[in-house]
């Protein structure tokens, strides 16, 4: 099975940073695209950014210039720096991962983290 685990969230004023982690673990498993989501309260989940295994990134219009995606592949880890943070960017921001049983053919599956929470707040 796969494990995904999300840290890094909390309180920051307007205009802080943030930087958050996803580790991904599984025996005999492999991991391809990874992501990152966000859901504020009373509207839909939406993907933020997110990373190829190759390391094409992928940003939401709302976050270019002030979010960047990357990956440690030896760890299996994908982050995301948030710079310049706005109350806009309160949420519970959830990590996907992409991953299936090494040496097989069938298509990754998507794994989700439990969520970490972020506020922005004066």
């Amino acid at each position: 099975q796969v494990q995904v685990a999300e840290s890094g969230g909390g309180l920051v004023q307007p205009g802080g940073s943030l930087r958050l982690s996803c580790a991904a673990s599984g025996s005999g498993f492999s991991f391809y695209a990874m992501g990152w989501y966000r859901q504020a309260p009373g509207k839909q989940r939406e993907l933020v950014a997110s990373i190829t295994s190759l390391g094409k990134t992928n940003y939401a219009d709302s976050v270019k210039g002030r979010f960047t995606i990357s990956k440690d592949n030896a760890k299996n880890t994908v982050y995301l720096q948030m710079n310049n943070l706005s109350p806009e960017d309160t949420a519970v921001y959830y990590c996907l991962i992409a991953a299936r049983l090494s040496g097989t053919a069938a298509p990754p599956d998507d794994y989700w983290g439990q969520g970490t929470q972020v506020i922005v707040s004066s």
